[in-house]
């Protein structure tokens, strides 16, 4: 027998995960849009060209459904895991596919587990077009594994069970994205400078040139190695940096910030680099440093340091 599945959010996640299975015509979905009345219409005519069950109210969705899937915006998700938890029937499975804090998810967990239904925390790590129901998913919590059968037999082909405790999957996709998403916005900084600059090709030739292709563990060490023992030069140079975008006036937001915590851990004075990633994390994270203070230490430090005959900066 087809198993049912109450899919909260019919946006571009959900509606794509409908649309990809076999199991549309077992889906009770609800959105909130339905209970606009502005937007009633066309997500009721988006149900039907889905092939789901509509559903006006999110009650509807969950009545006498043991699988949820909670498909909505970030800013909703532990909104809507409350509401649900007023309507979810015991020992069903909630799964938690949105993108939010472990934090949040932990909250959205006591609300479902309250009510007597299990929670599961499952991080999409791509986006759902074109990969589908072959986007791969991680997923942690007590029920994990029951939550993995629940989804491959609905037919995501990509499933990855990461651990008991709800917040570790969240925890992957959320730090993984400082550098995915970073990178990102550290690129748009990079060629709209360039390009007001009139330099884009040759600002992406050198990129080119100097771009060695490393694992991700080598490339943190030798960043990590390059912060300790010039951070503070570094620092400097970058706030020259600063100074370049904001007078093309293309905005340094993202600089601004790499001049911070080049600084920060600059300032830590380290004179003996250790070997391995693990120790040199081992040291910038014995010395936390409060923002403010860490920012007047290092200004102190570079003051001090630059001009003492340094080896000079190298990338």
């Amino acid at each position: 027998m087809e198993q049912e599945v109450g899919l909260i959010g019919f946006g571009e996640a959900g509606s794509t995960f409908a649309r990809a299975g076999d199991w549309a015509a077992a889906a009770h979905v609800y959105d909130a849009k339905t209970e606009c009345a502005t937007t009633r219409e066309s997500m009721l005519a988006a149900y039907a060209q889905a092939g789901v069950l509509p559903a006006l109210f999110m009650e509807d969705a969950l009545d006498g459904v043991d699988l949820i899937l909670s498909l909505v915006t970030a800013d909703q998700a532990l909104a809507v895991a409350e509401g649900a938890a007023d309507l979810i029937a015991p020992g069903a499975i909630y799964c938690d596919m949105n993108s939010v804090a472990p934090q949040t998810k932990q909250a959205a967990a006591r609300a479902i587990e309250a009510a007597g239904a299990h929670y599961v925390d499952i991080a999409v790590m791509a986006p759902v077009d074109p990969a589908r129901l072959n986007v791969p998913l991680l997923l942690s919590g007590e029920k994990a594994q029951i939550a993995e059968a629940r989804l491959r037999a609905l037919g995501f082909a990509k499933t990855r069970i990461v651990g008991a405790d709800v917040g570790r999957a969240s925890s992957i996709k959320m730090i993984r994205s400082v550098m995915v998403k970073g990178i990102e916005a550290l690129t748009a900084e990079c060629v709209l400078a360039a390009d007001a600059a009139n330099v884009l090709d040759e600002v992406l030739a050198s990129l080119d040139a100097s771009e060695k292709a490393k694992p991700w563990d080598v490339r943190a060490d030798y960043n990590l190695d390059r912060m300790l023992v010039h951070g503070l030069r570094r620092a400097a140079e970058m706030e020259e940096v600063v100074k370049t975008l904001e007078g093309l006036g293309t905005g340094a937001i993202m600089t601004r910030g790499t001049v911070e915590r080049q600084r920060a851990i600059g300032a830590l004075g380290v004179m003996a680099v250790p070997e391995g990633l693990g120790a040199k994390i081992g040291v910038v994270s014995s010395h936390v440093i409060p923002a403010e203070a860490g920012i007047h230490l290092a200004t102190s430090r570079q003051e001090e340091l630059l001009g003492d005959g340094f080896p000079p900066s190298q990338e």
